[in-house]
């Protein structure tokens, strides 16, 4: 009887341009000391989901059929040239998977059909943003709530880097 492989460990961290690069690194930090993988997935709250693919990503239709444009239809080229030059020099293994929707709901259901970890996400606003404001509009929040995850919330107003010693696999 042969042993059985266990799946790769994967890492959902929910990206979006523009988006502080602390969310990545800090799910590739994870991702490479669990020897696992870093899924970044990007939401686009603009199209509804038609039909999924085992390795999690999403065909999709614009919510507004007048407005149909086939780039909306792919992981933003921007975002994947941003994530691979942050990502590449960390050594960690990582793709990308397009999902549509509700953002909170789209990265739990993306987390369930690959048996995720954990989530890691980005705290949202800047730091002038109140509290009453966080938890209102929160994905991290959303997350917590209805889903049975970990969900790791990276501070992303402050500005400062990940330290890339961590980036070490794990090691200080």
């Amino acid at each position: 009887m042969e042993p059985q492989q266990s799946a790769p460990v994967r890492i959902v961290a929910g990206v979006y341009p523009g988006q502080s690069p602390a969310v990545a690194q800090e799910g590739a930090v994870l991702a490479a000391a669990l020897h696992g993988e870093l899924v970044c997935a990007y939401v686009n709250p603009g199209r509804y989901p038609l039909a999924e693919s085992p390795d999690g990503t999403m065909d999709s239709a614009p919510l507004d059929p007048d407005f149909e444009d086939d780039a909306d239809a792919s992981f933003p080229s921007g975002l994947a040239a941003a994530l691979a030059g942050q990502l590449s020099p960390l050594g960690t293994a990582w793709r990308p998977v397009l999902l549509a929707g509700d953002v909170a709901d789209a990265l739990a259901h993306c987390a369930d059909t690959l048996d995720a970890a954990m989530i890691v996400v980005g705290t949202h606003g800047d730091a002038r943003t109140t509290l009453r404001e966080v938890f209102a509009h929160s994905v991290a929040t959303r997350l917590a709530r209805r889903q049975l995850r970990p969900v790791l919330v990276v501070p992303t107003h402050h500005g400062h880097p990940v330290q890339a010693v961590r980036h070490t696999a794990g090691r200080p």
